[in-house]
């Protein structure tokens, strides 16, 4: 709903004792509910997302994205804002806690989107624009998110920031369980 609909509306002002007209207090109510709804959708995908993910997969790894860099791109910033990247990762975190998930966060600067996954050529410039990713090097055509996903999961342990929940150190073989 677009709300200068209500530009015409007779608004409260408390300091000049002016009341709010009816219709402005009903079409203020019609907005409230609706971004309510929104809010509750987006609380929901990203409970029931990161839920699937955990019960799915036992070992995920995520990057570490720049996003005060991403929200100056004023084309882009309130998709980005939208996402809740911040929720979804605080989320992921905790529940990879109760599923005993392992979440590898990979350094921002690892060039996942640049890189080929086929042959481990690094591009220079790439633009967002470019939906298709094409290396130079050996023709390799691939869409440029699974390309992206496909360097993130052969991430060398070096680019790894941080590592949440299980820890391959920790566990035991089950050669040590046997013998004891």
């Amino acid at each position: 709903m677009i709300q200068y609909h209500n530009r015409n509306k007779q608004l409260e002002n408390r300091k000049q004792g002016v009341k709010a007209s009816n219709n402005a207090k009903k079409y203020y109510d019609k907005i409230r509910k609706q971004h309510h709804q929104i809010a509750c959708q987006r609380k929901d995908f990203l409970q029931q997302t990161t839920t699937y993910l955990c019960k799915t997969y036992a070992h995920i790894k995520i990057e570490s994205l720049n996003v005060k860099g991403m929200m100056a791109n004023h084309k882009l910033a309130a998709s980005i804002a939208d996402l809740g990247m911040y929720e979804f990762k605080r989320q992921l975190t905790y529940k990879a806690e109760w599923y005993t998930n392992r979440i590898d966060v990979i350094d921002q600067w690892y060039p996942s989107s640049k890189k080929c996954s086929n042959c481990g050529h690094k591009k220079e410039k790439l633009s967002l624009s470019d939906r298709l990713y094409v290396c130079d090097e050996c023709g390799f055509e691939i869409d440029r998110d699974l390309n992206a996903s496909i360097n993130l999961e052969q991430a060398p342990e070096s680019v790894i920031v941080e590592k949440i929940g299980w820890v391959t150190s920790e566990l035991t073989s089950v050669d040590s369980i046997k013998s004891s």
